[in-house]
């Protein structure tokens, strides 16, 4: 028997002799094509208390991350990545931990995230130190937008780089790089001349008040409307990674203007003011992936959400290229950028025509809940996509991968 193998078989049921429970976990591919770092979750709420998980497959251990979602000082999920050829199924065993004198085990990041407050002392753009991890705004803040370094939070996995503003349009504006890797905290979105000679991205998109890349927005019947007015507005990182980052924009008591009144509400009436909203929107980023889950959440209680319409969609840039399957699936092409957004049919309410800002879908839920996909490319990348042929390709591929996620079964024991 291989020493190494050995070595860490014993160290496996050492470790596995101390923890709490130990899980096996099944991951199949339904599809024939190889994947690579296919998100597992596992929930631990049938777990109790664990302060730390070591994940194994064939005897060697993977990275895995512990998260705290809802913030409670109490992990509530685990997240690790899958390898799998077309076809294949591999078995995964998680050990957890509840001494809390162990902490989650470290590994290589391959996502970033930082939230920084400007500091005025410092010239260098991409300089600036004031880290913090979570910022809140009142209403009748004057000017939001320029409190906060690169405007608002910012995060990336090795193939792409976001930031949101924060203010009122709350939109995604892009990085594009020129190579796989990490590069936000060097260039902090504002690449310096000799950044650039070394081979450093840069900001690639102009998006004004337009969705930039899947903003969500309220809708008045005819044209997106802005977060705006609200009580607070907050950005906050959840978590840092190191194989997904989680960052949140929550708006309290947002006004919402409605464009029409359901029949299930006799006070509500077309173009009148609603109930105000509470939302938490959630970006989910994980390595590997140059695509965003997003997630928006409302949580205000005895809301009737069929009362409301909004809406998401793409920026029309200019002299663009543009695809729908008219299923959720639409993307565009233009001015060097290739942009996607994928929403799942239940949430559409209709597919809008292009204007000359956006590309937009109005959508709507009856649940507490919407959840959509975006991602993008960029024609400065060695490792993308470089024509409007090739990205309308990868997106249909793309929405093919989404349709058919790897098949996750937990085995207790």
């Amino acid at each position: 028997m291989n020493r190494l193998f050995l070595t860490a078989l014993v160290a496996f049921f050492s470790s596995a002799a101390l923890a709490q429970r130990v899980i096996t976990v099944s991951v199949t591919n339904p599809m024939d094509a190889y994947r690579a770092d296919q998100p597992v979750l596992i929930s631990l709420s049938d777990y109790g208390y664990v302060s730390r998980a070591i994940v194994t497959c064939d005897g060697s251990e993977i990275p895995c991350q512990l998260d705290d979602l809802n913030q409670d000082d109490t992990f509530d999920e685990l997240c690790f990545l899958a390898n799998l050829h077309g076809k294949e199924k591999k078995q995964y065993q998680v050990a957890l931990y509840s001494d809390p004198k162990l902490q989650p085990a470290q590994y290589p990041a391959r996502v970033y995230a930082e939230l920084l407050l400007r500091n005025d002392k410092i010239k260098d753009k991409n300089k600036h130190n004031n880290y913090i991890q979570s910022i809140t705004a009142r209403g009748d803040c004057a000017d939001s937008y320029h409190a906060v370094h690169h405007h608002g939070v910012a995060f990336e996995s090795e193939l792409n780089g976001i930031r949101i503003y924060f203010d009122k349009r709350q939109t995604l504006d892009l990085y594009g790089k020129f190579q796989k890797r990490l590069e936000l905290q060097d260039t902090q979105f504002y690449t310096s001349e000799e950044q650039k000679a070394e081979g450093y991205g840069d900001d690639v998109l102009w998006v004004g008040n337009t969705f930039g890349l899947g903003a969500f927005r309220g809708w008045d019947g005819s044209q997106p409307t802005m977060i705006d007015p609200v009580a607070s507005r907050t950005q906050r990182i959840i978590s840092y990674g190191p194989l997904r980052t989680i960052v949140e924009v929550v708006d309290k008591d947002w006004s919402y203007l409605s464009p029409l009144a359901s029949s299930t509400s006799e006070a509500a009436k077309p173009s009148a003011h609603l109930s105000p909203l509470n939302i938490t929107l959630r970006y989910i980023q994980y390595a590997g992936h140059r695509d965003t889950d997003v997630e928006v959440y409302f949580t205000k209680p005895y809301v009737n959400m069929r009362d409301y319409q909004f809406s998401t969609g793409l920026v029309n840039l200019k002299e663009s290229q543009e695809y729908s399957d008219h299923s959720g699936l639409r993307g565009s092409w233009g001015q060097a950028v290739g942009l996607g957004i994928l929403i799942p049919k239940q949430y559409i309410i209709s597919e809008q025509p292009a204007n000359a800002d956006t590309y937009a879908f109005v959508i709507g839920t009856d649940s507490n809940i919407i959840k959509y996909k975006v991602t993008y490319t960029s024609d400065t990348e060695s490792f993308g996509y470089h024509s409007a042929h090739d990205w309308f390709n990868h997106l249909q591929q793309w929405r093919q991968e989404v349709l058919q996620p790897v098949k996750v079964k937990v085995a207790k024991r």
